[in-house]
């Protein structure tokens, strides 16, 4: 019987030098037990927007096609880029473009930019980097193909190649710094792994095999490593058990989620664990304080206490309509879906208290919080500033 979940996931596996699709279209049929059933998204319930999401600005930076773009933000402008190339600086408070570039390959990924060089990775591994007028300034291979977005911290543009590699390039020439190289998998998610910067000084990500750990900025060095799940099950693909999402972090503990296995909270300063659970996630963690939210593959969302993993609430209205990465911000908890919605959960209970129509495509990327406002990028271009009133 094949899962259900597993099918909405649209994504790739990567099976030594074969790519076996895994992912497909959530209202495929899928035959079970002689019979058949059909992956449908819950009709959406009637909400009194308790507040209102105002929009301040919005623009057109190109689509994403299929892919999951994040814009960043440095200094008082947002960086953004499509699958075409295009590449595009804005301006945070009135969101007039500043300057625009043209990529020469075509991206399955956003940028990464530090207000001074801004950096895109083609699917093919070409790195091209960018001073703060949108001039090129140098271009390098990195020799393996790239789907997760760079980091440029600490003046050095972290790259993470499929391969299994990461590689550290100066951000003024673009020169080899280092590489961190980390065992190949023999079954891994082919995805994008997501990375989360504290400060100059380490990021954090997910690796393949259910762990996840920190890595020097400066070297390369792995500062400690953590599992947070174990693969378990018969075949190669019950095994899988990737951290693909960005870990989440607030004060001193960090979270992380792996898929087909368990979310975990733990120690920011050494990795150390202070507890786990089953679960299942490919959107990643996000918190607040108190606690730390997910959801599943059913887009069920569910609320953890940070302190022991206790499960807080849960909320199943948005039943198998894709929500992507969420934002936790004041009092609520914000993600996108599939049909551009956007949702407001009451952090306190789970009640949802707002929503908003974006666009019409889906929004896969976490919304962001900066400046009192929230910007949102959908698959379909549309890059938007939202006022909380």
């Amino acid at each position: 019987m094949i899962n259900v979940e597993m099918m909405a996931m649209k994504r790739f596996v990567k099976l030594a030098s074969t790519t076996v699709l895994v992912g497909l279209l959530a209202t495929t049929l899928v035959a079970c037990s002689g019979g058949s059933r059909v992956r449908k998204p819950a009709d959406l319930a009637t909400v009194s927007n308790q507040f209102d999401l105002q929009p301040v600005w919005s623009t057109s930076v190109g689509s994403s096609e299929t892919f999951n773009f994040h814009p960043v933000v440095a200094g008082d402008a947002v960086y953004a880029a499509s699958h075409r190339g295009n590449l595009t600086k804005i301006d945070l408070v009135t969101g007039n473009k500043l300057w625009e570039a043209s990529v020469p390959e075509r991206l399955a990924i956003g940028p990464g930019s530090d207000g001074r060089t801004t950096a895109v990775v083609s699917i093919k591994g070409m790195v091209y980097a960018y001073d703060d007028t949108g001039k090129p300034i140098w271009n390098v291979s990195v020799g393996s193909e790239v789907l997760s977005e760079p980091i440029v911290a600490g003046g050095v543009v972290i790259v993470r190649a499929l391969d299994n590699r990461f590689i550290g390039l100066d951000a003024q020439t673009g020169a080899r710094k280092w590489t961190y190289q980390r065992q190949q998998s023999a079954l891994s998610l082919r995805v994008g792994y997501g990375m989360l910067a504290l400060g100059n000084e380490v990021i954090v990500t997910g690796f393949a095999g259910g762990r996840f750990g920190m890595i020097a900025i400066a070297n390369g060095g792995l500062v400690w490593e953590t599992p947070v799940s174990f693969p378990k099950g018969f075949s190669e693909i019950e095994r899988l058990n990737d951290v693909t999402a960005k870990p989440s972090m607030d004060g001193d503990v960090i979270c992380a989620v792996s898929y087909q296995g368990r979310i975990g909270c733990g120690q920011a300063r050494t990795g150390a664990l202070i507890w786990f659970k089953d679960y299942s996630s490919y959107t990643g963690t996000s918190q607040s304080a108190d606690l730390v939210f997910s959801a599943n593959e059913k887009s069920h969302i569910t609320a953890f206490t940070t302190k022991d993993g206790t499960q807080f609430w849960e909320n199943t209205q948005l039943q198998y309509r894709d929500v992507g990465e969420s934002l936790a911000v004041g009092r609520v908890l914000l993600m996108g879906d599939a049909q551009g919605y956007i949702h407001a959960f009451s952090q306190a209970n789970g009640e949802m208290v707002a929503r908003i129509r974006h666009d019409s495509s889906p929004i896969s990327a976490a919304p962001l919080a900066v400046g009192g406002l929230i910007l949102v990028q959908s698959q379909g271009g549309k890059l938007a500033a939202y006022s909380p009133k």
